[in-house]
C-alpha cells in the first residue's frame, strides 16, 4: 500500500477510484524499512489530525497526521512504525472551532466488538480463495434464466451456543458449517446475509451501519468472514448481502459531522436528516461520499466475492420527501419530489457493478411504484438487476390472513400481480420484516385452527413457489416457527420434534427441489410467455389455475390451487391440448400432513372446451388443496 497520490486525490474527486478501500483507511507497509501501518483519511472540514491508539496509549499528542497537498482535498496522511494486526485505532479531530471529536475510521476493515467503537488495525489481503470454479461460473451465468430461491438469514440468530460463557454466537467458521448443511438439504440457491457491515446496536438488525468497509466482529474476523464466503461458493451457494446506502445513525463515533461539518450526509437538515429513524442521509452530490459508498459495494463484491447486494431503502433515498411531511423537505431544481442526485448514484453504481463483475446482480429493496426499477440506465432506469415485489408480498398476505369465506371478495388480490409481472424483473419476498412487530410469524397469520393452518401454509408456499419471480423466504419460515422472529434468541428448532413442523419442513423441501429441477418454474419468470391463466375468475369457489412454461415446451406445469376448507370431488379444469397430466405435487399427501387420500398418479384429458380451452381433466381437489401436473406443452 502506498502513500496517496495525486492521481488518488483526482480519482476520488470524481468518485471514480474504484479501489478507494487500499487506499484510505489504516494499511500494513513498510516505509524505510519499518514496519508499520499507513493511515489515511478524508476530513477537509478538520483543523488538525491525530491517530491514537493502543500503540501509542491513546496519547492525544504523539501522531499528528499531515494535510497533504493541496490542502482544500483534505487529505490526511501519516505513517507510523510498530503499528501490528490487532492494534485498536481512532482518529482524533479537532474541529474548526476547538473541539474534540473521537471517530473511528470510516475505512476499517474491523471494528471493535461493541460496546467498544474503536476501529481495529487488519491485513484482509492475504485469504487463500479457493472458490475459482464458481466465480468462473458466475461470470457465464444468466441470473434471469436460472433458478434463484434465497434463504434470507440472520447469523447471530440462527443458532446460539447454550454453554459458552460468551453471547453464544455461531461464529462465522461455525455459521458456515451448520448453514451449508441445512441450505444443501433443504434447496436453496442463495443465502442472504443480514447485518454483515459492522453496527453498534443489535436492535438495529445491521440497518444502522457504522462501518461499511467492515464485517462485523460479532461472528469473527474479516479472515473468518471471507472463510464463510469461500466454504458457501464451493458448495455451489449463492452469497447475497444487505447494504444500506440510504441512511447512517448519529453515533458519536461514526460518519455524523465527521470533521465538524455535515461531510457524509446533507448539510440542509431537510435534505439530511430522516424524522421517522433518526438517521442521517447520505449527501448523494458529493462526489467523494458517492465514492465512499461505490467503494465499498466493490469491496464485498470484487475483494470478499459476494454475490449481489441488496440495496436496502431504495425509495428513502429517490424520494426527497420520503416519511417527511409538508415544510420538512425542500423540491429539486424542476420543483417535484424526486431526488435527482441518487437517481444519478443508483445509474452509475449499478452499471458499474455488474459491468465489472458479470455474474453479480444489485437487488433493490424499493416499496413505491418508481418506473423502470430493473430497466436500462440508457433508457433512464436505474438498472438494478432485480427488484422485491412488494406489492405481492402485501395482497398475498392481505388474502392468506382472510378467514377462507371472505376470499373470494378478495380474489383479484392474488391475480392482480401477473398484470404488471413484466413491467420489472422481480424477486417474490416473505421477508424478515413480516414477522415482527406483532406481524407474526408465518403460520400465525393463517386462519383456522391447527391442522388447518398448516394447510393454509402448505397452500401459501404452494402458490409462492409457483408464481412467477425468484424467491426469497425468512429463516425458521420454512418448518413453520410459531414465535414472531427476535433477533436476541436462536430460531425455534425445538419444533422440529413436533411432526406437523417436520411436515411442513418436508414439504417445503420438497418445493424446492422441485423448483430446481423443472425450468418451467424459473426459466421465463420476467417473460409474458412463461405464465398462462387456465382460471384467473373461479371466485366463488377461491380456485386459481393456471400454467408455468418452460422455454422449450417440455415439462410445463399445469397449476391448481384451492383456497377455501371445502372438497371438490371432481373439480374439472381446462387443459390446451389431448393427452396425459403426470401428478407430481400433491399437498393433501400424509406425509405433508394431509388427508393421505389415495389419488391417481396420471390424468387423460377430456374431449371438450373447458375454461376457454379445447380439453379438460377432472380431479378430486381436497380442502385447502394444491395440485401440480406435468405435460409437454405443444404449441399452437
Amino acid at each position: 500500500m502506498g502513500n496517496f497520490t495525486e492521481l488518488d486525490m483526482y480519482l476520488f474527486g470524481q468518485a471514480t477510484h474504484y479501489d478507494i478501500y487500499k487506499k484510505m483507511g489504516a494499511h500494513l507497509t513498510t516505509i524505510k524499512r519499518k514496519n508499520g501501518v499507513l493511515f489515511d483519511l478524508w476530513a477537509p472540514g478538520a483543523k488538525r489530525v491525530w491517530v491514537i491508539g493502543t500503540f501509542n496509549d491513546w496519547d492525544e499528542t504523539k501522531h499528528e497526521m499531515k494535510r497533504l497537498e493541496p490542502t482544500e482535498r483534505g487529505i490526511y496522511e501519516l505513517f507510523v512504525p510498530g503499528v501490528k494486526i490487532g492494534d485498536l485505532y481512532k482518529y482524533l479531530i479537532e474541529t474548526e472551532d476547538g473541539t474534540k471529536l473521537y471517530k473511528a475510521d470510516p475505512y476499517a476493515n474491523q471494528g471493535e466488538l461493541r460496546p467498544g467503537t474503536a476501529s481495529v488495525v487488519a491485513d484482509i489481503e492475504h485469504f487463500k480463495w479457493t472458490d475459482s470454479e464458481w466465480m468462473k461460473d458466475r461470470a457465464t451465468a444468466d441470473v434471469f434464466h436460472e433458478p434463484m430461491s434465497i434463504l434470507e438469514v440472520h447469523p447471530g440468530s440462527w443458532m446460539r451456543h447454550p454453554n459458552r460463557e460468551d453471547e453464544g454466537f455461531y461464529m462465522y467458521r461455525e455459521f458456515a458449517k451448520s448453514l451449508i448443511k441445512y441450505v444443501k438439504k433443504m434447496g436453496y440457491t442463495h443465502v442472504e446475509l443480514m447485518g454483515i457491515s459492522e453496527y453498534p446496536f443489535d436492535g438495529s438488525w445491521g440497518y444502522q451501519v457504522t462501518g461499511y468497509y467492515a464485517p462485523t466482529s460479532r461472528y469473527g474476523s474479516p479472515e473468518d468472514f471471507a472463510y464463510l464466503i469461500d466454504q458457501l461458493h464451493k458448495n455451489k451457494i449463492g452469497v447475497i448481502l444487505d447494504w444500506v446506502p440510504a441512511h447512517f445513525p448519529r453515533d458519536a463515533h461514526g460518519l455524523a459531522t465527521f470533521d465538524g461539518t455535515c461531510l457524509y450526509e446533507y448539510a440542509d437538515p431537510k435534505k439530511g436528516e430522516h424524522p421517522d429513524w433518526g438517521t442521517k442521509i447520505f449527501d448523494y452530490g458529493k462526489n467523494e461520499v458517492k465514492n465512499f459508498l461505490i467503494g465499498s459495494a466493490l469491496m464485498w463484491i470484487e475483494h470478499y466475492h459476494v454475490d449481489g447486494l441488496r440495496v436496502d431503502a431504495v425509495a428513502s433515498m429517490l424520494y426527497l420527501d420520503y416519511g417527511k411531511q409538508d415544510g420538512q423537505w425542500v423540491a429539486n431544481k424542476y420543483g417535484d419530489n424526486k431526488n435527482l442526485e441518487a437517481i444519478e448514484f443508483f445509474k452509475h453504481i449499478n452499471t458499474l457493478i455488474t459491468g465489472r463483475n458479470k455474474g453479480a446482480i444489485m437487488v433493490a429493496e424499493e416499496s413505491t411504484a418508481w418506473p423502470m426499477v430493473t430497466g436500462k440506465a440508457e433508457e433512464d432506469g436505474l438498472n438494478f438487476s432485480l427488484k422485491w415485489n412488494m406489492g405481492w408480498m402485501h395482497d398475498f398476505l392481505d388474502y392468506m390472513k382472510l378467514d377462507p369465506y371472505f376470499r373470494k371478495g378478495n380474489h383479484n388480490k392474488m391475480t392482480f400481480a401477473m398484470s404488471y409481472n413484466a413491467s420489472e424483473k422481480y424477486i417474490l419476498v416473505l421477508s424478515h420484516d413480516e414477522v415482527v412487530h406483532l406481524k407474526c410469524s408465518m403460520i400465525n397469520k393463517m386462519p383456522g385452527l391447527g391442522a388447518d393452518k398448516f394447510a393454509n401454509l402448505r397452500l401459501a408456499y404452494t402458490f409462492f413457489m409457483l408464481h412467477p419471480g425468484k424467491k426469497l423466504l425468512f429463516m425458521g419460515q420454512d418448518f413453520a416457527q410459531l414465535r414472531e422472529w427476535s433477533e436476541e434468541r436462536e430460531l425455534d428448532w425445538f419444533l422440529l420434534a413436533e411432526e406437523p413442523h417436520q411436515q411442513i419442513q418436508d414439504y417445503m423441501r420438497t418445493l424446492l427441489h422441485m423448483y430446481r429441477k423443472y425450468p418451467s418454474m424459473y426459466e421465463l419468470d420476467h417473460e409474458w410467455n412463461g405464465f398462462e391463466w387456465i382460471n384467473a375468475d373461479d371466485a366463488d369457489r377461491s380456485i386459481y389455475s393456471f400454467i408455468r412454461k418452460s422455454a422449450d415446451g417440455k415439462k410445463c406445469m399445469l397449476c391448481v390451487l384451492n383456497f377455501t376448507p371445502v372438497a371438490r370431488e371432481d373439480y374439472r379444469v381446462g387443459v390446451p391440448q389431448a393427452g396425459s397430466y403426470k401428478l407430481i405435487l400433491n399437498s393433501d399427501e400424509a406425509r405433508f400432513g394431509g388427508s393421505g387420500a389415495t389419488v391417481p398418479k396420471s390424468f387423460h384429458a377430456k374431449k371438450g372446451e373447458w375454461d376457454g380451452q379445447p380439453y379438460s381433466i377432472g380431479y378430486p381437489l381436497p380442502p385447502f388443496g394444491a395440485a401440480v401436473f406435468l405435460f409437454d406443452y405443444k404449441q399452437k
